[in-house]
């Protein structure tokens, strides 16, 4: 090729519209069950009530981003506990590499959310303007009413869905059926709008206009889970060793009575016609495939129809395929190194995020030690140190703390403005879900040998309910 013809090279693939045909099969029966059980869960959640008691919403999954607070059902999570977040992410990440070294991009084929409302909005498509034979004449053919109404209603039944998808995904920050009534009357936030319709634009754009696209250009995963897989990982396969030389029915009676090699395969394009992504899988793997499984389905269909047996397209390896071609027995090994690893470190990351919830205290302390000035010499010769104390109180009820405070001998302590037990321990009174900060003093006796720095620790325990809380820091002299 000269350097001229490289020049007029394009920078990328021109858009190829692809019209995927309906099929039927367990693997599309899969799908649609996994699509209505997630947007069934996305669309419905919202609305589902969880009773936490007074002065607590009664939203099962709720972001209060105003309290900053995060409620999944009996798990309340406050900004303090932001580590549990990244503990879902590192889950994700963890089960998402297993999904991988099992079965390749099977995410990618059933549980996407770009695939997810890709099948709906194909259904969709398919409901107005028929199945793939239909939808090509359609456009080919020039403008008519019935063309210009199929199509529009179409449009207006992707923005509905695209509408109420933004619309779901708001509710799950604020109280639902609140918000509803609010956004019917115009009188919810102007942020609520604002992100009702960006989401309105982006799905309906990903998943209307540029599905495929999302992902074989926009996606990351393709890249990333390429270079995560392994020999033993399982792939929607074209087993060639059976489907090669591809030849009709007929013709392949005829070669198999004189001898002659003839394969399974028909040539019928079914795989390329169901394939969302407009590939064929003869070609062998190529990242455009989401492993979706509906080429098997469709292939099924055609062997069974003319007699030959299933599985000529199939969730499998190209090693097995290279085996049997050897005349060798195939192998699978699910249970292997990398995947028993990834499972092990699931166990381990969920192990100790269940441990965290089961063992977390509903109070916490914190301590600062006021820096202007590090101490205070008394007339007595004492020495005083200051320090900030936040109390948290995690329980839907008002919570009476006493502190007490270890470290230097015969230190004690006093909480600016509160009262005081028996025993001369600050009383200090956290409302319900929420935290209180008081100013707290240390004092030593003058008669006490000090360094210049040593460690003091203040303790926080509730006097009805037991829990004892404590904080570390330094107690500073001359």
């Amino acid at each position: 090729m000269s350097t001229a013809d490289a020049d007029d090279l394009p920078l990328f693939a021109p858009s190829k519209k692809v019209y995927p045909q309906s099929v039927s099969g367990p693997y599309r029966r899969a799908k649609w069950i996994i699509l209505v059980l997630c947007l069934g869960i996305y669309y419905l959640l919202p609305f589902l009530r969880w009773d936490r008691g007074p002065n607590l919403p009664n939203q099962a999954v709720l972001a209060d981003i105003a309290n900053n607070r995060f409620y999944f059902f009996f798990i309340e999570i406050w900004p303090q506990e932001v580590y549990y977040f990244t503990g879902l992410l590192i889950l994700a990440a963890f089960v998402l590499f297993l999904m991988n070294a099992v079965a390749g991009r099977v995410w990618c084929g059933y549980l996407c959310p770009q695939t997810v409302w890709t099948d709906l909005f194909l259904a969709v498509e398919r409901f107005f303007e028929g199945d793939r034979r239909e939808r090509i004449k359609r456009d080919e053919a020039s403008w008519s009413f019935d063309k210009a109404w199929r199509k529009t209603a179409k449009h207006a039944v992707w923005l509905v869905i695209a509408w109420w998808t933004g619309g779901a995904w708001v509710l799950y920050f604020a109280d639902a059926p609140t918000l509803v009534k609010e956004l019917a009357t115009f009188t919810a936030p102007l942020s609520a709008y604002v992100w009702i319709a960006i989401l309105t634009f982006t799905t309906y754009s990903l998943a209307g206009i540029m599905r495929e696209q999302v992902c074989t250009y926009m996606c990351p995963w393709p890249r990333i889970q390429a270079a995560l897989t392994d020999d033993d990982a399982l792939n929607v396969t074209y087993r060639y060793d059976r489907g090669e030389p591809r030849v009709s029915v007929k013709q392949a009676q005829r070669l198999r009575s004189t001898g002659a090699p003839a394969g399974d395969c028909i040539d019928c394009n079914q795989c390329v016609a169901v394939c969302p992504t407009g590939i064929d899988i003869r070609d062998g793997a190529q990242m455009d495939c989401i492993q979706c499984g509906l080429c098997i389905d469709a292939c099924n269909t055609v062997m069974t129809k003319v007699g030959y047996p299933a599985g000529l397209i199939a969730y499998d390896t190209d090693d097995n395929v290279n085996r049997r071609q050897a005349g060798q027995k195939p192998v699978y090994r699910p249970l292997r190194a990398r995947t028993l690893t990834y499972a092990g470190l699931i166990l381990v990351v969920g192990g100790a995020m269940v441990y965290q919830l089961a063992t977390r205290k509903m109070a916490d302390i914190s301590v600062l030690h006021e820096r202007s000035p590090l101490f205070v010499k008394l007339s007595d010769g004492s020495i005083r140190n200051s320090y900030t104390v936040r109390l948290l109180n995690k329980r839907p009820e008002s919570r009476p703390f006493a502190l007490t405070v270890s470290g230097p001998a015969g230190a004690r302590i006093e909480a600016v403005g509160s009262a005081a037990t028996a025993d001369l321990r600050p009383v200090v009174t956290v409302e319900p879900d929420s935290s209180r900060e008081v100013r707290v003093l240390v004092t030593v006796p003058a008669d006490v040998h000090l360094d210049k720095s040593q460690p003091v620790t203040i303790t926080a325990s509730d006097l009805f309910a037991g829990e004892v809380v404590r904080a570390e820091d330094h107690f500073m002299a001359p």
